[in-house]
């Protein structure tokens, strides 16, 4: 299968808020976003994680 599961985990707090799926054959690289976290009460950069 080409997509895969992965968590997104806060930069600042370290808690794994999200989860989403990736395609995997065409982004090798690690995924990157803006989101909120619910800890920190502000977005922060979420990094992809296994």
């Amino acid at each position: 299968m080409a997509r895969e599961i992965i968590e997104l985990e806060c930069t600042e707090c370290g808690r794994r808020n999200y989860t989403t799926t990736k395609n995997t054959h065409k982004k090798r690289e690690k995924l990157e976003l803006n989101k909120f976290c619910k800890q920190c009460r502000k977005h922060t950069k979420h990094k992809e994680v296994k």
